[in-house]
């Protein structure tokens, strides 16, 4: 004849072990179903227009879109890239921002721009090339603390810590500055 205490231990073991486990499973379902972790919309193929006045002045196109707006910082991530247009009172495109990967916060008005980050004025051709870039809307401010190339018809300049300038790439100033200047031979 058996104990009849020689089974309860073993059962009490798997019960316990058994218990264990579905908190831990528990505690998982709810980190993947955490509504903070998914985004609220998402997209693909997105055009946003800004307009003033009637007047578009920029236009946002994206691959891909994703909104996270049940966070303490909302934002909108581009994941596969965005590009932005800058246009004239004449609809004309007179800058443009291309990116890997955006992240904008529409409570700040702050994009922030990484990965192969290139910004060119058509008018001039002036073109900016940066790992990093911000583009504060309110302040109509593009600026890197990152190393920035900037070229233009003057020649080739570098900013060890980055850039500040308008969003029109008009008046921009390198930080750690250095670079190349092409000078005409007067004959």
């Amino acid at each position: 004849m058996v104990p009849p205490g020689k089974y309860l231990l073993p059962v009490f073991i798997a019960v316990l072990s058994l218990s264990a486990g579905c908190e831990n499973d528990i505690e998982r379902i709810q980190m993947l179903t955490d509504e903070t972790l998914m985004p609220a919309v998402t997209g693909s193929n997105v055009e946003v227009i800004y307009s003033d006045s009637a007047s578009v002045r920029v236009q946002v196109l994206a691959p891909s879109f994703r909104q996270f707006s049940n966070i303490e910082r909302p934002y909108m991530e581009f994941p596969d890239g965005i590009e932005v247009f800058f246009y004239d009172d004449s609809l004309r495109i007179e800058s443009e921002i291309r990116a890997d990967y955006t992240i904008y916060y529409p409570d700040e008005g702050l994009w922030h721009a990484t990965g192969n980050v290139i910004a060119r004025r058509l008018d001039s051709g002036d073109a900016l090339n940066t790992e990093e870039l911000f583009w504060d809307e309110g302040k109509h401010l593009i600026y890197s603390n990152a190393f920035t190339r900037i070229q233009n018809e003057d020649g080739t300049f570098y900013g060890k810590r980055g850039f500040e300038s308008d969003q029109e790439l008009t008046n921009w100033q390198l930080k750690g500055s250095s670079g190349t200047v092409n000078v005409q031979d007067e004959e």
